[in-house]
């Protein structure tokens, strides 16, 4: 190793996702001089090959959707035609015009920010890149993303298994897809794929959907799926590559079967891509996983001068998480050795599945005070025709929201709203003294705020207050 390195800054950034780019317009912005490393510069996982292209696929879903159910408002327009080439070319079409949006943000950095490699550590302060030139840091932070888990059964099965790195690359929509893994983004891509016309089996060896937090709900996101593909929870499978496609089996004790498939989709999670860094020279301690330990307040790994944001961390693969953890990192490394802990917002994570599915703030414990909506006999989604699932509201003794756990029609927006009065301090009866307008998906939450005022003893205004009918 060179005793003088060919680059120096005061903070590098491994990465230039979400959280990389947040990471180095923080560092920037509080006097720092930054280098941004990165092979590609692609734009985020989120544009590419996440968050918005999958999001074009479900609004294709929706609308095949809404057009199989509105005979029930008496609207008759036929049995829709799915043109799958023509959903594939205007998912890419619209997914490029949102990456190079992304790539865009590139062109603001200051001459010589952006260096196009990888690196890997040497020591805890410098990094040797993939061109041969070695980087002396003051502080680096990680900020490398995930990358997707192929269990060993898919690994050999060419192009015939596909990833969200690639399924939005296929020129038309398959006869027939297995989806192995019932997370969120499994969940989303079976139920698209299925509403557009496509066989879909979903396989987890849990026991489980959408990593539903609460049983209840749950078995009402497990009820919504069943309608539109074959669920198969709880089994180990096995595939091997037959004709143009695959056969996939899969046991259980009480469920075992054997299928033939014309691809697979691979969603059995996306753990941090740290392979490549050389951890082991960048002085951290690591866990049995390779994990630095790191302190999310602050993204700092331990008292070293490296910092992990994002995805990276495994934490909370969120884009709204990567770009505050990202902000949190920079902004930290640039100012060592002050280190400023930051107030992180409750949890809260999405599925966009139809109801939607969502987890926000702390789970329940024992003893915590829960109040429930049943939206299958809620007004509004009577009306829409929607009418199904449930939301639960968690609070503590004082009727504080602490956490909530839905899915239901509107699911969304309504987390929004809880995720918002959770991380603000409300409670339940402040809540329930704002103005709900009728009819709306939102009254649906009255009843488990009611709920949580009856049970922590506080005073509610009563639905003639705002001319609600009740039980709307």
């Amino acid at each position: 190793m060179p005793d003088s390195p060919d680059l120096r800054c005061d903070v590098a950034v491994i990465g230039a996702g979400t959280a990389g780019m947040s990471a180095e317009r923080a560092a920037r912005d509080a006097g720092a001089s930054t280098l941004l490393i990165d092979p590609e510069f692609r734009g985020t996982l989120c544009a590419n090959t996440g968050c918005m292209p999958s999001k074009l696929l479900l609004a294709a879903a929706h609308a095949a959707h809404d057009a199989r159910r509105a005979p029930v408002f008496g609207v008759h327009p036929g049995t829709p035609r799915i043109d799958g080439p023509a959903v594939m070319q205007r998912l890419r079409e619209e997914r490029d015009r949102f990456v190079q949006g992304t790539r865009e943000s590139y062109d603001d950095l200051p001459e010589g920010v952006m260096v196009r490699a990888t690196a890997q550590f040497a020591a805890p302060n410098r990094l040797i890149l993939s061109d041969g030139r070695h980087v002396e840091a003051r502080a680096v932070v990680i900020a490398t993303g995930s990358a997707n888990a192929i269990p060993g059964p898919f690994e050999d099965l060419g192009d015939r298994m596909l990833t969200n790195e690639t399924v939005f690359e296929i020129e038309d929509l398959p006869n027939s897809l297995a989806v192995i893994g019932a997370g969120a983004i499994g969940c989303e891509l079976a139920q698209g794929m299925a509403r557009l016309g496509v066989a879909v089996s979903l396989f987890d060896h849990g026991t489980s959907v959408g990593k539903a937090r609460c049983p209840r709900v749950g078995r009402a996101l497990e009820q919504a799926l069943a309608r539109d593909v074959d669920l198969h929870l709880g089994v180990e499978t096995e595939a091997r590559a037959e004709g143009f496609g695959l056969r996939l089996s899969w046991k259980s004790e009480d469920d075992s079967g054997e299928e033939y498939f014309d691809r697979v989709l691979v969603a059995a999670g996306r753990p941090p891509n740290l392979k490549g860094l050389s951890l082991e020279h960048s002085g951290l301690d690591l866990d049995d996983k390779g994990m630095p330990d790191f302190d999310r307040r602050t993204m700092r790994c331990r008292d070293s001068a490296i910092f992990i944001a994002g995805d990276a961390n495994a934490d909370a693969p969120f884009l709204h998480e990567a770009s505050t953890e990202g902000a949190v990192a920079g902004r930290n490394a640039a100012n060592l050795p002050r280190i400023s802990p930051a107030d992180r917002s409750p949890a809260f994570a999405l599925t966009f599945t139809d109801p939607p599915m969502a987890v926000i703030g702390v789970a329940p414990e024992e003893g915590r005070i829960c109040g429930s909506s049943d939206y299958g006999d809620q007004g509004r989604a009577k009306v829409e025709a929607i009418n199904e699932g449930l939301m639960r509201i968690y609070a503590d003794d004082q009727g504080r929201l602490t956490g909530a756990d839905l899915c239901c029609p509107g699911g969304d927006m309504l987390a929004h709203i809880l995720a918002w009065a959770i991380q603000s301090g409300a409670t339940a009866p402040q809540l329930l003294a704002m103005p709900f307008y009728h009819p709306t998906l939102v009254e649906g939450m009255k009843p488990a705020l009611r709920e949580i005022c009856a049970q922590v003893d506080a005073p509610q205004p009563s639905d003639r207050d705002f001319g609600t009918p009740p039980g709307a």
